[in-house]
């Protein structure tokens, strides 16, 4: 159990002195392996248990809430070291047998395949499943709950189906030396950096870095949690003119542009986005620059001149409304089964949607294509070449080295499948989710898309996202019928997203071996155990919180939620049929598909024709990604991301650059997790009680930015 499982086949020592053909692997992954090294042992268990259980906690209790933080693999790799380095100092090593199966405490040092293990087992389903919005929405917003035992086994469908087509593609997503995957050499690297030996003469440690940033923002978080909410957002424009309706717009966080809107609160900068210092500075600017062509142009442009007569609705929200700007009452157009009535629906009037929302759709069309036009642009001859060197090249040395280690059958994973397989049908026929005929339709979508969208992610590290063709296919094929197209884009979308965020773990075991069966283990472990605790939060939350996913249950307000629930109703209940059609006046976004073709040709022009230039850090798909997020992320989020990232990777990256290798990363995790814990004890501490009525105790300085629009307050 403990050692890694070893074949008899061992590679000579000429192997040995082979490499990756590839620079960028070279540089990362060691050509070396010691088959001696153990790895599933106990403290793998007891580590990746606890952690698992809580970045699962956690990442859940922030989902609902208005700021999403999410903590994430950096935090595992940072404390897991010196935990498994205090384990393997204090615990016996006595040996124990059970049912004839010897193991131990403590088998010696702690190594770099166990502390792999640990982050994998943590992460492979720690951030909240896709399916818990479709339980959320059920619940909250449509009256039917699925129950407990339903959401549990509709969340482990979704999620394990994935381990299946993750396995069976190994053959062509893994093995062959072409398929790199980018993203995983910077974990190989921090890895390597955690285990090998390292000289700061008297310098402060990382871990002592993370736990001094850990205390520092745990405390500081009760300040703009509790204390101050005042100092989440700083309007400094609604501070101006409060009773300024366009000021409000414009400075507003929530249902505002964000323009001149400042925070002291790290969960603002972070929560949305990701920590800025993860994010490359180039490619911080590519994203801040699409954020400022839509939402601080574009937005302005067809707000103010009442495009679609959208004047009188806010200028920013994912909330759906009536052509008069009053709320959109799903209940009003609906049957008693939740399908769409369409008297009623003739009768109470079209749905209506603010303009930056309808561009954002528009926006995230010609996002698809645009990204497929730029990946073929700038990859389509290496992703040419690398597919016809994986069928031709021979194995590299890590797949060498990889043959010492028994593999998983494919039938573990064929097995893996007819179980997740037969049981969504059941669940989507028994409590009338999704009739058993479209759940075959939506598997189609992974089957076919996983491994061409694989090769892509492969090499470029992009990943064409496939909700919108999901969701126009179950919306032409049912429409009126709104909790069928969250299930079948669960489905068809979600499975194919699970099986490469596996695929992509899989390669980081293969560059780091880690016997196989160790790794199918622990991300079969983790996804369960995770996928249980996040739907128990889920359920305390929504039970337990009056007013959640409303504004009365700030801060559990369920901006994502939210938008999911909007979606539902905009691609199920209504259809893209009626949203789009051509008597709607939201028709005309349709043709943003073409603008995406055409938008990365000039950009690539300029920088074949000047290959020095600027041009070669722009990116377009980059740039118009953000609008994807637009919303439920507030906007001021963005902006003061971008700050966080200019600081951190521009300024300190370029001027302090020993400082920011030796602890960007252990400030951002310490950062993280100080206010992730400080967040939990105070509702904890807090949940009944209030801060006195004083300046700093109201979030809100915006007070007209989400009461209407620029027409409304006009009258």
């Amino acid at each position: 159990m403990f050692k890694s499982d070893v074949n008899e086949k061992t590679g000579s020592s000429e192997e040995e002195e082979e490499d990756s053909p590839y620079d960028l692997v070279r540089c990362s992954v060691s050509n070396k392996d010691d088959p001696s090294m153990y790895s599933l042992t106990f403290r793998v268990w007891v580590l990746g248990i606890i952690f698992t259980g809580v970045l699962s906690f956690v990442n859940q209790f922030f989902f609902y809430r208005q700021n999403q933080l999410s903590l994430g693999g950096s935090v595992v790799q940072l404390l897991a070291f010196p935990a498994g380095y205090l384990m393997s100092k204090t615990l016996p090593t006595r040996k124990f047998s059970t049912f004839g199966w010897e193991w131990t405490m403590n088998p010696g040092p702690f190594n770099i395949k166990e502390h792999v293990l640990i982050s994998i087992f943590a992460t492979a389903s720690s951030g909240s499943p896709y399916a818990i919005d479709v339980v959320t929405i059920k619940k909250i917003w449509y009256k039917s709950d699925l129950g407990f035992v339903a959401s549990l086994l509709f969340i482990l469908t979704s999620q394990i189906m994935g381990y299946s087509f993750a396995g069976l593609t190994r053959q062509f997503l893994v093995y062959p030396a072409a398929m790199i995957w980018p993203a995983t050499l910077i974990s190989v690297t921090l890895f390597r950096t955690f285990h090998e030996v390292q000289n700061f003469g008297n310098k402060m440690s990382r871990t002592k870095m993370f736990w001094l940033c850990f205390t520092g923002s745990f405390f500081w978080y009760f300040f703009p949690n509790f204390i101050a909410p005042a100092l989440t957002y700083i309007a400094i424009l609604c501070y101006i003119a409060p009773n300024n309706v366009i000021a409000n717009q414009l400075g507003d966080a929530y249902n505002g542009l964000g323009i001149f809107n400042f925070t002291l609160d790290w969960s603002t900068i972070s929560s949305n986005m990701g920590s800025p210092i993860a994010y490359p500075w180039v490619m911080a600017c590519n994203l801040f620059a699409g954020f400022v062509m839509v939402m601080w142009i574009i937005t302005p442009i067809g707000y103010y001149t009442n495009t679609w007569g959208t004047g009188n609705l806010p200028i920013y929200t994912a909330h759906l409304f009536k052509e008069n700007g009053s709320a959109y009452d799903i209940h009003q157009i609906m049957t008693s089964d939740q399908h769409l009535d369409e008297a009623k629906y003739e009768a109470y009037g079209p749905v209506r949607m603010t303009f930056q929302f309808a561009m954002s759709y528009g926006i995230g069309f010609a996002a698809i294509i645009t990204l497929l036009v730029y990946i073929g642009l700038h990859y389509g001859e290496e992703i040419y070449q690398r597919v016809k060197q994986s069928r031709e090249m021979d194995q590299d040395i890590h797949a060498k080295l990889m043959r010492r280690y028994p593999e998983v059958p494919h039938w573990w994973y064929i097995v893996l499948f007819v179980i997740t397989f037969t049981t969504s049908i059941i669940i989507c026929e028994v409590f009338h989710m999704m009739p058993w005929y479209w759940v075959v339709v939506s598997i189609i979508v992974p089957l076919v898309f996983t491994i061409p969208i694989g090769i892509i992610q492969a090499i470029s590290n992009q990943q064409p996202g496939l909700n919108v063709i999901t969701e126009f296919i179950i919306g032409y094929g049912m429409p009126g019928n709104p909790i069928a197209n969250v299930t079948f884009k669960v489905y068809g979308y979600i499975t194919m997203t699970q099986a490469l965020n596996l695929v992509g773990d899989l390669k980081l075991g293969h560059y780091m071996k880690i016997p196989p069966r160790h790794m199918f283990i622990v991300q079969l472990v983790g996804t369960v155990m995770a996928s249980f605790i996040e739907l128990a939060v889920a359920y305390w939350l929504m039970n337990s919180i009056e007013g959640i996913c409303t504004p009365a249950g700030y801060p559990f307000t369920c901006i994502s939620a939210n938008t999911f629930y909007s979606a539902s109703v905009l691609w199920g209940l209504i259809g893209p049929g009626k949203l789009f059609g051509r008597s709607s006046p939201y028709h005309p976004v349709l043709y943003l598909f073409f603008l995406g073709i055409v938008l990365p040709v000039p950009v690539w022009y300029m920088q074949r024709r000047y290959p020095g230039s600027f041009w070669r850090h722009v990116n377009v798909p980059v740039a118009i990604s953000i609008a994807g997020a637009m919303p439920p992320m507030p906007a001021a989020s963005v902006v003061n991301w971008f700050i966080g990232c200019f600081v951190f990777n521009y300024i300190i990256h370029k001027y302090r650059n020993t400082w920011w290798q030796r602890y960007a990363f252990s400030l951002s995790a310490g950062l993280d997790s100080g206010l992730a814990i400080s967040g939990i004890v105070q509702f904890g501490i807090f949940t009944k009680a209030k801060m006195p009525n004083w300046w700093g105790a109201d979030a809100n300085k915006c007070k007209l930015a989400a009461t209407g629009g620029f027409l409304t307050h006009q009258k």
